[in-house]
This record gives structure tokens, C-alpha cells and sequence, in this order.
């Protein structure tokens, strides 16, 4: 079945996210193709990314209101999973001046999906210029498998470069990359 385009993208408060958690989380599952019980695993990692400092989220909203489409990131720091898996990779492969260069006032865009009937009609570049317009972090860094995927070729147009590639995360056999690129989106 193919989704409708979507009707409006609009940013969402925590509290509102929360209030769709479940369908959000089902979006997500879809998007990834991660096995089921993976929306009740990641929960708690989500309503914990909720409380981060310069969290933000928006979504495309379909004919009838349902999630279409979702993205949100926060704040990069030292201490978080992501940036310690990102830091020790990327010190391994290109050495602590690659790390500074990167990894210094970053926004981590920890999620981009769209529902696999509704891709390919320019929603995830819809969320993702909604999403980091304003961010006052001077890049964005962010992981996907590799690939070819619409996803993929979303980051390469609007210009993400290569920060590492071939990467392996705990719990996820693929191989993914970590791409960056200085803000504003332009």
C-alpha cells in the first residue's frame, strides 16, 4: 500500500512525541526494517533523547494526521553512546584532529524516516531542511547503513561527506556511515 503525500511537516514538542510514541516507533521499525520487538526495545532510548539538550523533532503528518514521516537529533556531547561509538571509530581511522574537526558543536540528526510506501516524494528532504533549519550548531553528523538507498542518495545531494565509512554499531550487523556537513543546510 502506498502512503499519501504528506499534508503538512510540523515540529513537535517532547510531550507530543511521547503522546505518539507508539505510532512513531512503528514508522521507524517499517522504515528500518528491524524485526518487531524492536519498537518496544528502543522506547526508553527515545523518551531518554527526549531530555537532551537542544532536542528537537518533526514530523510529516498524512491526510488523516498519521505519521508519515519523523526526524529528530539534539545536541552532540561527550558521553553519549553515539558519540563515543562515533569518536573511538573515528579516532582509529583518521586520528584526534579528525575528531576535533567533527565531533566539536555538532547536532546529532539521531533519526530520519519515512515510511517505505511514502519515499522518494521529497519528505525526507522535507524533515530534514525543517529539521536543522535554526539548529545553532555549526555542522550536523549523523549514521546510515551504506549503501544504495533513497536515504543515501537524500545526504549525498544536499551535500553530507563521507566521515567514517564501513562502521559496524552494537546490535546491527550492517555496515554504516557516518556523514557530516557543515550549517546551515543552504
Amino acid at each position: 500500500m502506498t502512503a499519501a503525500p504528506a499534508r503538512r511537516v510540523v515540529e513537535l514538542s517532547a510531550r507530543e512525541l511521547n503522546a505518539r510514541l507508539g505510532e512513531a516507533l512503528a514508522l521507524y521499525v517499517s522504515a528500518m526494517d528491524y524485526p518487531p520487538g524492536t519498537a518496544e526495545q528502543r522506547a526508553p532510548m527515545w523518551l531518554a533523547h527526549m531530555l537532551r539538550d537542544g532536542w528537537r523533532c518533526v514530523v510529516a503528518l498524512g491526510e488523516e494526521d498519521e505519521l508519515i514521516g519523523i526526524g529528530y537529533g539534539y545536541r552532540g556531547a561527550v558521553g553519549q553512546w553515539w558519540h563515543e561509538q562515533v569518536r573511538h571509530g573515528l579516532t582509529m581511522v583518521a586520528g584526534p584532529g579528525a575528531v576535533e574537526q567533527w565531533m566539536r558543536d555538532y547536532f546529532e540528526l539521531t533519526e530520519l524516516h519515512v515510511l517505505p510506501g511514502a519515499q522518494g516524494r521529497g519528505i525526507g528532504e522535507q524533515l530534514l531542511r525543517t529539521l536543522l533549519a535554526g539548529v545553532p550548531n555549526s555542522r550536523v553528523l549523523l549514521s546510515t547503513p551504506e549503501g544504495p538507498s533513497k536515504a543515501w542518495r537524500l545526504y549525498r545531494r544536499v551535500g553530507f561527506a563521507d566521515v567514517l565509512r564501513h562502521y559496524q554499531f552494537t546490535g546491527d550487523p550492517r555496515p554504516f556511515a557516518v556523514l557530516g556537513r557543515a550549517l546551515p543546510l543552504g
